[in-house]
């Protein structure tokens, strides 16, 4: 049971530092070119993301990770949608995000 919430825990890590690394691509995006230090900063997450990935394999199962992962970063995402930019929040909006953790909940072998 500890390897479970130790992989849930590093996946919601991952989810986090790829967030992270979206947002300063974004950024490098808009307005710099390809070789600045917000495209180099998201970039060096990305390889940062994929270590402690890594070590999230050898906690659950690549189904478990894969699930976790992809709701953490709905829920991160929306989060930073709803509060950074403004954007509305529905009722398919939580919807959505319940079916995440219905799943999540699913795919948890201790269930």
């Amino acid at each position: 049971m500890f390897s479970t919430f130790m992989g849930l825990g590093l996946s919601l890590v991952t989810s986090a530092i790829i967030i992270f690394a979206d947002y300063s691509i974004k950024i490098a995006a808009e307005g710099e070119d390809f070789s600045s230090r917000p495209m180099a900063f998201g970039v060096g997450l990305y390889v940062f993301s994929a270590v402690i990935w890594f070590f999230t394999m050898r906690h659950i199962s690549l189904g478990q990770a894969a699930v976790a992962y992809s709701m953490f970063s709905l829920i991160g995402l929306f989060v930073v949608g709803v509060w950074v930019f403004g954007e509305t929040a529905e009722w398919r909006d939580m919807a959505g995000i319940g079916c995440a953790l219905v799943a999540m909940a699913l795919m948890l072998r201790w269930l």
